[in-house]
């Protein structure tokens, strides 16, 4: 179910995340696979589900929409080309061990690790793009 927040006396709604992907069953397999999450909704034929969403948290829904549906939903405007990074998505992990740990994972998936785990002033992080081209940041705060 989803969560509304009331901030002001305003209903919040729920926010959902849209990313195109080529491949609906090697996206399911790289997100359990690589980030521990787990698909709901009812089953398509292809034994995924339609839509593809992942829960973040309450209030949050990580949706990945095919290449071609996701081009109808931007109308004229192009879909970035693979690599061509747009947006910047982040986890915000416990520990330095967590974030070198979630990058194995994450590479053994079939990512591409573009910065390695390592210190950094804000933390301990490593970038990865996705088998779309996603890119996500892993991040130990200081």
């Amino acid at each position: 179910m989803d969560i509304y927040l009331l901030r002001r006396g305003t209903l919040v709604p729920p926010l959902v995340i849209a990313l195109p992907t080529e491949d609906r069953r090697r996206a399911v397999t790289f997100y359990r696979d690589a980030l521990g999450l787990e698909p709901f909704g009812e089953l398509a034929d292809d034994g995924v589900p339609e839509p593809l969403r992942y829960r973040l948290d309450a209030r949050t829904t990580l949706m990945l929409v095919p290449t071609g549906g996701f081009g109808w939903v931007l109308g004229d405007r192009p879909i970035a080309d693979p690599g061509a990074s747009e947006c910047l998505l982040g986890l915000d992990l416990r520990t330095d061990a967590d974030v070198t740990a979630a990058t194995d994972r994450a590479r053994a998936a079939g990512a591409t690790v573009i910065t390695a785990p390592g210190a950094q002033p804000w933390g301990f992080t490593a970038t990865f793009a996705d088998p779309d081209g996603h890119v996500w940041q892993l991040t130990a705060p200081s």
